[in-house]
């Protein structure tokens, strides 16, 4: 059994920017990558709005025929994955293939493959060759391995918006069990499709301020009303801590803690007496060791939706007692919109990020309190502040709950 686990490369695509600083940038600075659709023509729905990824050109990342052959999740998952195997500065073709792991996670995989190509069919087009390996929610983490080579086991975690964060939390598991030496670890997403809108909106969970989307995020705001979809991937290389010194590489963080369970109680509404989210929590600190009084930093997974924000302001206080009110607590959803299963992996990437530069990321959008969510929410300025441990939360339709710990890599 391995004792301590360590973060050694990070690579994200955000709708802030490609690459990590570009996210971390646009997030410091309190900016905005909410915006009128440009993917698909929104107007027959009531939503037209979402957090894109702009600028992306997945020919700066993979040959032209991959290109051709994978759907958009699986290029960020991809784009990801190379620019964190490049910050890690780890030489794969030097390991024992057998000792690399992957494990991806991706709330609902090509939905967009699956949508276009119901579309041609429908139309007498004849359907792509490649339109199931496009689709399947397995084939990032598959891609990822077949581009690097990687014969280690291979994972792929679809628990809704909890998907990245649980991806984390397996290939902790992995690496503490032995099963590995190195982890490749992201969630990947890309929903914007006309089908996917359509059925958000029709359970009223998207906020719809068309004219204003720069202000639709709203976490922990009296005037939220819904979240806003985005897209993206985050990818962390993960590794036992002696994998690490032995190829003397560059520790980012130590990977500390991992919490994980389910509400039992509904499909779409987290359970009001917050016992899932709670318990979640506290087993992330349990399985650390560490104290709710060392925790200095939560990255909530605040979607701007009015009940789950009340629900989880009231597990955090339950968890952290009186302290909870001291303890700079941001949602970057504000900033991001809802990256659903690449949002564990992000939120955790600004985490690691909160860590190393003692700056907090605010809570944007943020103008008029609600009662019920009462604690420090960081609005909309970021904040200068030392950290040394930090917590990410993520909860998901189901009931799938997760949190991580990171903390400062002494």
């Amino acid at each position: 059994m391995c004792d301590k686990i360590v973060i050694t490369g990070m690579g994200a695509v955000t709708p802030l920017g490609i690459g990590t600083e570009a996210y971390w940038e646009g997030l410091i600075k309190g900016k905005c990558g909410i915006e009128r659709l440009t993917l698909l023509d929104a107007s027959p729905v009531q939503c037209q709005i979402g957090a894109e990824v702009k600028r992306f050109v997945p020919g700066e990342f993979m040959p032209a025929k991959l290109v051709r052959e994978t759907d958009r999740f699986i290029q960020f998952a991809l784009a990801a994955v190379q620019m964190a195997v490049e910050d890690s500065r780890i030489d794969l073709s030097r390991e024992d293939p057998f000792r690399v792991g992957v494990v991806f996670g991706t709330a609902i995989g090509g939905i967009i493959t699956v949508a276009g190509e119901q579309a041609r069919l429908m139309n007498g087009s004849r359907i792509s060759p490649h339109f199931v390996p496009k689709f399947l929610t397995n084939l990032a983490a598959g891609q990822v391995a077949i581009r690097y080579g990687i014969k280690g086991p291979n994972l792929t975690v679809t628990t809704a918006c909890a998907s990245g964060s649980d991806a984390v939390g397996n290939a902790m598991h992995m690496l503490k069990r032995g099963e590995a030496d190195v982890v490749i670890a992201g969630g990947a997403e890309s929903l914007f499709c006309l089908l996917m809108l359509a059925g958000l909106c029709s359970a009223k969970a998207l906020s719809c301020r068309n004219d204003d989307p720069g202000q639709a995020s709203r976490p922990f705001d009296r005037d939220r009303d819904g979240f806003v979809m985005g897209e993206g991937a985050g990818v962390l290389i993960i590794e036992t801590l002696e994998h690490a010194v032995r190829r003397e590489a560059h520790v980012l963080a130590e990977l500390a803690g991992y919490g994980r369970c389910g509400d039992g109680y509904h499909t779409v509404v987290p359970a009001p007496d917050a016992a899932g989210e709670i318990y979640c929590m506290r087993k992330a600190l349990e399985s650390a060791g560490i104290s709710a009084e060392e925790v200095d930093y939560i990255n909530a997974h605040g979607t701007s939706t009015v009940l789950g924000d009340q629900v989880e302001t009231k597990a955090i206080k339950e968890v952290f007692g009186p302290r909870a009110y001291r303890i700079p607590v941001s949602s970057t959803k504000g900033a991001t919109g809802h990256l659903m299963g690449a949002g564990g992996v992000t939120e955790l990437i600004a985490c690691v990020k909160a860590i190393r530069e003692d700056l907090i990321p605010p809570t944007i959008n943020y103008s008029n309190p609600d009662p019920e969510c009462d604690l420090d929410y960081v609005p909309n300025t970021a904040r200068q502040k030392k950290v040394q441990v930090a917590m990410s939360n993520s909860f998901g339709f189901g009931g799938q709950n997760a949190s991580l710990l990171v903390k400062k890599y002494e």
